[in-house]
């Protein structure tokens, strides 16, 4: 007759077929040895020992091995559609403030934007030596956005956006067709002047433009520039170049909501006020659909590191937005399962 060993595995009682080694147990459980660590009395079994320690009666076995997860499969951000052009970074940059056209170009690539806004001003062109800001900038591999910054006036901003169309269909770019409004009230604060906005989207929508519009956070405003026409709302997360981030993510969130209710494909953006990395993850955690920056990159002591962080900050922020963040909780909850620990009893079931 089989003799028949009584031990303790993994807290619970177990009959085996005995006298077994630890390696034969192992083999009657199926279990490969590399994935496993078995303790004998509280006392480890090195996997070189494991043929000669015979299990004696009474004996109480651990046998334990790794838990948690595995990386899943490359996820691809998926492309945003503005209008009638879709792109697949969601991080829009600008072109101003940088040290050198050789530093803004190298910006630009490392940021992995698609999209660049330019400035439709002379001073803007070209610098002291005559060079150009499209020689830096090849309007063959980005799409270029005309904004009409430094406007104080709806005519201003009307005019800016006719003569940024006409430039940009010489150069056959597909951005001719858009244009990012900026209609600003006074020079100290740079807000938007919501009125003279509001006008100028409705005369450019009905002159074929797609209209990016810069704005506050005021959900209300908001709201009168999508039924305008504007094929994108941009509140500000902050100041122009104040580098403060998203100082009112209620207002967003508001914003949000109302404008993707029943057209939840509706783009959003954050522009201005984007000072590091984080400020764009938190644009694009609440559920925004891309940021556009400047400053925030062309002001960093490093710009070039700067550029390739908010890169990877935007596709961060809208990953983490797909897979929906954990609640908040008051109280402590443990991440590592607590079945299975040493030093357990439990009564029926196998381990």
């Amino acid at each position: 007759m089989e003799s028949i060993v009584q031990i303790t595995l993994n807290g619970e009682p177990r009959d085996l077929p005995g006298p077994l080694s630890v390696a034969e147990l192992l083999g009657y459980l199926g279990l490969k040895p590399e994935h496993v660590a078995v303790e004998v009395n509280k006392d480890l079994v090195a996997r070189s020992k494991q043929s000669q320690t015979v299990i004696a009666p009474g004996d109480v076995l651990e046998v334990v091995t790794l838990v948690g997860g595995g990386g899943p499969a490359t996820i691809e951000i998926e492309p945003l559609t503005i209008g009638t052009h879709v792109v697949r970074s969601r991080l829009f940059v600008g072109t101003g403030k940088y040290a050198t056209f050789e530093l803004m170009r190298d910006c630009v690539a490392a940021s992995g934007a698609e999209i660049v806004t330019v400035a439709v001003r002379r001073e803007r062109l070209f610098d002291r030596q005559g060079r150009n800001l499209l020689d830096y900038l090849d309007p063959r591999k980005y799409t270029i956005l005309p904004n009409t910054a430094g406007c104080f006036s709806a005519e201003d901003a009307l005019r800016t956006a006719r003569l940024g169309r006409e430039l940009l269909e010489g150069l056959e770019n597909p951005g001719a067709d858009w244009v990012k409004l900026e209609v600003l009230a006074d020079s100290r604060t740079l807000l938007p002047d919501p009125v003279a906005t509001l006008e100028a989207t409705g005369v450019l929508v009905k002159e074929g433009f797609q209209v990016l519009c810069y704005t506050s956070d005021d959900p209300v405003i908001a709201r009168r520039l999508k039924e305008a026409g504007a094929s994108s709302v941009m509140p500000a997360g902050s100041p122009i170049g104040s580098g403060q981030g998203v100082l009112n993510p209620n207002n967003i969130r508001i914003t949000l909501e109302d404008l993707k209710n029943g057209d939840p494909g509706y783009p959003v953006i954050i522009d201005a006020g984007v000072g590091t990395a984080s400020d764009v993850t938190i644009a694009m955690e609440l559920g925004c659909d891309g940021v556009l920056l400047n400053t925030g990159i062309a002001g960093a002591t490093d710009p070039l590191r700067m550029a390739h962080a908010m890169k990877l900050a935007v596709e961060a922020g809208w990953l983490a937005a797909q897979a929906g963040r954990i609640p908040k909780k008051l109280y402590a909850t443990a991440s590592s399962p607590s079945q299975g620990m040493i030093g357990q009893t439990r009564v029926g079931g196998r381990p």
